[in-house]
């Protein structure tokens, strides 16, 4: 038989006042603050879009928001945090969501841009079944109403309003100022409920100026 002797365990010396003082001065040490990040979940219809255009969308926010950006492909998601570069942190990140949420509702790269220059731009949306409830073929009149021949309607509205629509099945995506989005979505509004397209364009015309006057 073999008998093992089991040595004593030293006992480690507790550290003195100065030793943990050094310790907490160290970098590692310091407890980190978690980074604040959003993340936008990419629709599949717009998957496609947004791979195509990605250095378009990429640049913008890298170079003007001092943010960064990457798509997360097991999720279907764009990430998006702050930089150290990054000044404004909260104010930054919500424009660059919004950057990226206007992109994936159908507006172009360079409209979208305007999210990011201007504060005073905002992108408002609805259905058509908040302002009447339509099924069938009442609801195909009224989307096509709103579009117009060619999209001659929808051009009409964006040009005299200065905003950007996009119809999107039974939603409409209007980006504009806080005024002209309400002009323009009281005319569709109009066009649902089945006014003729001749008589919406005067009370556009006509609101617009009434707008510029008072400014």
């Amino acid at each position: 038989f073999f008998f093992v002797h089991k040595m004593p365990k030293e006992k480690k010396a507790k550290k003195t006042t100065k030793e943990v003082a050094k310790a907490k001065d160290k970098p590692y040490a310091k407890p980190t603050t978690p980074i604040e990040k959003r993340v936008v979940k990419v629709p599949n219809h717009r998957y496609t879009p947004l791979r195509e255009q990605w250095m378009q969308l990429y640049t913008p926010i890298v170079e003007q928001c001092k943010l960064e950006v990457r798509m997360n492909l097991k999720t279907r998601s764009v990430e998006i945090r702050p930089s150290p570069a990054c000044e404004n942190v909260k104010t930054m990140l919500q424009k660059g969501v919004d950057f990226v949420n206007a992109f994936l509702l159908g507006f172009e790269v360079q409209d979208c841009l305007a999210l990011l220059r201007m504060d005073d731009i905002f992108v408002s949306s609805f259905e058509v079944n908040d302002v009447k409830t339509l099924h069938g073929d009442h609801l195909s009149r009224a989307i096509g109403r709103m579009s117009g021949s060619k999209g001659k309607t929808k051009f009409t509205i964006e040009n005299a309003t200065r905003t950007r629509i996009v119809l999107a099945n039974n939603h409409v995506h209007v980006m504009g100022s806080f005024q002209n989005i309400r002009v323009a979505r009281r005319a569709f509004s109009e066009l649902i409920r089945g006014s003729p397209a001749a008589k919406i364009y005067n009370q556009v015309r006509g609101t617009m100026n009434r707008v510029n006057d008072s400014f």
